[in-house]
């Protein structure tokens, strides 16, 4: 693990009701980033919770998918799109990497104050677990997930938790505060992005192990040097038992 240089990234802009340009944005974005970096972008980014027009909403994600596909070489890219299985609708976290999806998890907490239960079928929660990246342990928490303290157990380990959000403005603080004691809680590195849209708090931040934030700056993609030898030292030195 020692040896592995990475690039974490928090993407953020504005969803808005074009489809094809929201991808576009992310595109974009993903080409600026360094080669080897671990990207992240917000929830559902690429068409919003677009609950009148869902069925559309859909069928966009096969074409999002293979777009994303195709800037992932050298890359790993963690994208959340609305797409419909076996008849029903889910938001799926999509793991992108050189070319090819190598993970998904549906959200399995779904966020009842925004209706999302009532357009959505939940994932399962036995889904929530470590993965691994070129040797890195990676988790995903989906937005309210972050919310389940059960949930942070399932990741203990991880190198690297992900939390892609949709998360409101008036519960911005409740955001920052979560994604931190996460990272200090699990030792571990936590990329938290958030849309910019403006019901949205609009953070994006990446946390170390030692819980220090860095902060979004004045453009849409905050980004960090991966250091594995900070996870180590904090897990040696301040023992609580995580291997």
């Amino acid at each position: 693990m020692e040896n592995i240089i990475k690039n974490l990234c928090s993407l953020s802009f504005v969803t808005t009701s074009d489809y094809e340009k929201n991808l576009q944005t992310l595109l974009d974005l993903v080409k600026q980033t360094q080669t080897d970096s671990i990207i992240l972008a917000p929830e559902v980014c690429l068409t919003g919770f677009d609950y009148e027009n869902l069925e559309e909403a859909c069928e966009f994600a096969a074409t999002a998918k293979e777009a994303i596909k195709n800037i992932s070489k050298n890359k790993t890219v963690v994208v959340t799109i609305i797409e419909k299985k076996n008849s029903n609708i889910y938001n799926i976290a999509n793991v992108f990497k050189d070319g090819e999806i190598v993970h998904t998890q549906a959200k399995s907490k779904l966020f009842k104050l925004g209706d999302e239960h009532k357009y959505m079928a939940p994932g399962s929660e036995d889904d929530i677990k470590i993965f691994e990246i070129d040797g890195i342990k990676i988790g995903i928490l989906i937005c309210f997930e972050l919310r389940f303290k059960a949930l942070w157990q399932k990741l203990e380990g991880a190198d690297i938790i992900m939390v892609p959000a949709w998360w409101g403005k008036l519960r911005s603080g409740n955001f920052k505060t979560l994604t931190s004691a996460l990272a200090v809680i699990n030792q571990c590195y936590v990329i938290a992005s958030d849309s910019e849209n403006k019901d949205c708090s609009g953070h994006i931040g990446i946390t170390t192990p030692f819980g220090e934030v860095l902060k979004k700056g004045n453009n849409h993609c905050l980004s960090a040097e991966y250091n594995p030898k900070e996870i180590k030292k904090m897990r040696k030195y301040l023992d609580v038992g995580i291997g």
